[in-house]
């Protein structure tokens, strides 16, 4: 369930990064909610993954993919400059994430749950 909670996580951070695009800026009023809203869902499903994936894992998947989607949306949707040049650094990126992933899983890492007592925190 955590990967589920992740994946919708990226979703939601896409959503909002979307989002923030469309209110110009905070002068329309529907694109600025959703953004707050579903940066909101975003970090909240993040949180969750985090209970079962490693925060290096989770974290470079969630920036990295996210970050990929956006320029692609960005490219697609906003007509932004398409260049040889962004599309090499959008295919490293996934690249990188499938490595991270890996490397992790053929260390033996496995996610575990983490209390407070965990971290020493007083």
């Amino acid at each position: 369930m955590s990967w589920v909670f992740l994946v919708l996580g990226i979703l939601s951070e896409v959503l909002g990064t979307t989002s923030m695009k469309m209110s110009a800026g905070f002068t329309k009023f529907i694109p600025s909610i959703f953004m707050f809203v579903f940066y909101g869902a975003s970090l909240s499903f993040v949180t969750l993954a985090l209970k079962k994936i490693d925060v290096s894992i989770a974290y470079s998947i969630w920036s990295g993919l996210g970050t990929a989607m956006i320029a692609t949306i960005g490219i697609l949707y906003f007509k932004e400059h398409f260049s040889f040049l962004k599309m090499l650094a959008i295919f490293l990126i996934i690249v990188g994430v499938i490595m991270l992933n890996v490397s992790g899983e053929s260390e033996g890492v496995q996610g575990k749950e983490v209390s407070s007592s965990d971290l020493h925190i007083k």
